[in-house]
């Protein structure tokens, strides 16, 4: 049978905290995210490797602490008033994009300063510590590289299957848990990879009409363990 054309319809990920699966790899840093109140200046440093809930955790904390959320690279400094609110909170996604943005690093610094002034909460997100993100003013270097830092560390064996439920209840798909069990025990503890591998195995079931399976689940992630991947 020809493969048909399909196309990616699958909805947002549910991104609100009750959808965020809590286990020991992560209960200590979203307890840290809690309590606000013993942030050093109000300000906190999020860290964790692509795909490891960084922006999830940003969208919910953002909605319960009333927070704007902005993209380190489009930081600009006239707009930085309508962006910092007075005793607010905010969340800057993806700072380590500050060093290669243009004007980012100026913007970042007087951020900072109207952040303080203004006790405006500041939390962070990046994938790597400040020293890497290629920051050349030295005052805003510093106090990146200051900043009480907080890290989500790689998924453990109970939050691994969870996430694959959970990527595929966003395809409103009910996995069989012995799909689960299987992939949990043969893939890396990535949840990028989680996601791209959910991703492909839907389309493919979609493209041939036929149900997941086993041997579907098998073959694509011996797909994307390809070098070529």
């Amino acid at each position: 049978m020809a493969r048909q054309l399909t196309f990616d319809l699958a909805g947002p990920p549910a991104s609100a905290r009750a959808d965020f699966l809590v286990t020991a790899a992560n209960r200590d840093t979203l307890a840290m995210l809690d309590r606000p109140e013993i942030w050093p200046r109000g300000r906190l440093l999020l860290l964790g490797a692509k795909g490891s809930g960084k922006s999830h955790i940003a969208r919910f904390w953002a909605a319960e602490n009333g927070a704007l959320r902005q993209a380190a690279s489009g930081l600009r400094i006239e707009a930085l008033d309508g962006v910092v609110p007075q005793d607010g909170a905010l969340v800057i996604e993806n700072a380590h994009r500050l060093g290669t943005a243009a004007g980012a690093e100026q913007a970042m610094f007087h951020l900072a300063n109207l952040a303080e002034e203004r006790s405006c909460l500041l939390l962070l997100t990046a994938l790597r510590p400040p020293r890497d993100w290629g920051i050349i003013l030295p005052d805003l270097r510093s106090r990146m590289e200051s900043l009480t830092t907080v890290e989500l560390a790689a998924p453990d064996e109970a939050l691994l299957p969870a996430v694959l439920v959970k990527l595929f209840a966003d395809r409103q798909i009910a996995i069989s848990p012995e799909i689960v069990d299987y992939l949990a025990l043969r893939m890396d503890r990535d949840l990028d990879l989680a996601r791209r591998l959910v991703a492909a195995i839907d389309m493919a079931a979609l493209a041939d009409h036929k149900a997941i399976t086993r041997r579907l689940a098998a073959e694509w992630l011996d797909k994307l363990f390809e070098p070529d991947a």
